[in-house]
């Protein structure tokens, strides 16, 4: 059976990346478009570049896709329903969530991605009228272990097709648009939040002396809440002054996976 036949209620969970992208492209081909009762959901976490969500938007519009964006907010039902015009830029969501919680997540707590990303989409399912729906997220091939750790009601249709990075890297390739984010080392270092704190230390690093400001929205956030998003790394604001400084205080950490996808 082809895994990207979609028969019952389905969320395909779309994190802005290429690969969750291919993914979609794949559904669309194989269903003749959107079926119904399927769900393309953007979980907007106000922290993802802007290249991010144009590339967000150029799907949509270059597939003639339907998009749900969707946002955590401190109202009630606690989502709403945005586009790519009126999508945070700013961390809206992420801080309205800090703020609620009046704690930053960390390694082992990661409720950023099971509020701002997991529960935002379910919310918005009920919403709909859907109890019960599958969800569709983009594990390839080469993730063996992300693949493993998936629950009975997430469906993981690249892994089954045997779709690898390469055939996703060579397929953007060939396409009149792509994510504006460069692609190194296997990874897009700029993808999902820009320096989530599960990023490598040599990666936020680099990515903080690129671009120095990027650091000051979380430096902000550790100050409000008095705590840190680790607490075996220095803070935000102690990573700035050292990317001005151009010294290398970190060591060649690697990255830890989360929900959010590439």
């Amino acid at each position: 059976m082809n895994p990207f036949l979609i028969n019952e209620p389905t969320v395909i969970s779309f994190s802005g990346g290429r690969t969750s992208a291919y993914m979609l492209y794949r559904v669309l081909e194989a269903n003749n478009g959107l079926p119904d009762e399927s769900f393309v959901c953007f979980a907007n976490t106000g922290k993802e570049e802007e290249a991010t969500l144009q590339f967000v938007h150029d799907c949509e519009t270059n597939w003639t896709c339907p998009i749900s964006w969707l946002e955590f907010a401190d109202v009630p039902g606690k989502f709403e329903i945005v586009n790519f015009e009126s999508a945070s830029r700013d961390g809206k969501p992420f801080d309205h969530l800090t703020t609620k919680r009046k704690y930053l997540p960390n390694p082992i707590a990661r409720f950023c991605t099971s509020e701002l990303k997991i529960l935002s989409i379910d919310r918005f399912m009920k919403f709909k009228g859907y109890k019960e729906y599958e969800t569709m997220v983009g594990i390839r091939a080469d993730e063996p272990r992300r693949a493993a750790k998936m629950k009975d009601n997430k469906l993981v249709p690249l892994f089954h097709a045997g779709i690898a990075q390469q055939d996703v890297q060579s397929f953007w390739k060939a396409q009149p648009f792509d994510l504006g984010l460069a692609f190194r080392d296997g990874v897009t270092p700029l993808g999902n939040c820009d320096l989530c704190f599960l990023k490598g230390q040599k990666q936020l690093m680099s990515l903080i002396a690129d671009k120095p400001e990027r650091a000051l929205w979380w430096a902000q956030q550790e100050t409000k809440i008095q705590g840190t998003f680790r607490k075996d790394r220095p803070k935000y604001s102690d990573m700035m002054k050292s990317a001005k400084q151009q010294t290398d205080m970190f060591d060649k950490e690697g990255s830890v996976d989360c929900f959010c996808g590439d």
